[in-house]
């Protein structure tokens, strides 16, 4: 059966996750509403500005059926701000209305502004993937948010650290990165989202 993926679509960079999925032959749908989330296999929250994205979501009554999804164990990838909106903990800014979900606590463009952007080799190491494993992952850190390393919680899998602080983490229907794997024109990430969360459900 062919898959969906949904993009929420409101601000930010989902024009290049979609054209990333549809690379690898997969049907996306852009999520403005509650109506456009029926029918998708997984969803991808991307990265862009937090607050705007929050108070969109607030404004087009989205956090509650995204909650209700992740509950569902729909796959969901979220990266860069996407990763701020599924913190259950972020740090001094605790109050930002957003889904939650990730057992992990977040620090808001703790990397530095705009003009601090950088790039990392990073070392992903998912057991049974050689594919990830195999050569280091180019990643894109815009604003990007920090994961707290000694604020990841019961259940959260990390997957890759940079500088003592995990940057990509899993917690069992959610794959989050701090990163933009979307920018980097490496497909390996959005790959194994496809093969082994959504596929696999």
């Amino acid at each position: 059966m062919s898959k969906t993926i949904g993009v929420l679509a409101l601000q930010g960079a989902f024009a290049r996750h979609m054209q990333v999925f549809e690379s690898l032959g997969v049907s996306t749908v852009e999520v403005r509403e509650p109506d456009d989330l029926p029918g998708i296999n997984g969803l991808v929250i991307p990265g862009g500005e937090s607050t705007t994205i929050s108070k969109m979501l607030v404004r087009w009554d989205l956090i509650e059926p995204i909650k209700r999804l992740i509950d569902n164990g729909l796959p969901v990838f979220v990266t860069c701000a996407g990763l701020i909106l599924l913190a259950d903990h972020l740090v001094n800014w605790d109050d930002l209305p957003r889904p939650g979900g990730l057992n992990l606590t977040v620090v808001r463009n703790a990397y530095g502004r705009q003009i601090d952007s950088f790039e990392a080799s990073l070392e992903i190491s998912i057991p049974g993937d050689p594919a990830l494993s195999e050569s280091p992952f180019n990643g894109v850190f815009i604003r990007a948010p920090r994961i707290v390393a000694d604020g990841v919680g019961e259940g959260v899998e990390v997957l890759c650290s940079f500088e003592g602080h995990p940057v990509l983490v899993r917690q069992g229907n959610i794959l989050g990165a701090s990163f933009h794997p979307e920018l980097t024109g490496d497909d390996r990430l959005h790959e194994w989202f496809l093969n082994n969360m959504v596929n696999a459900r």
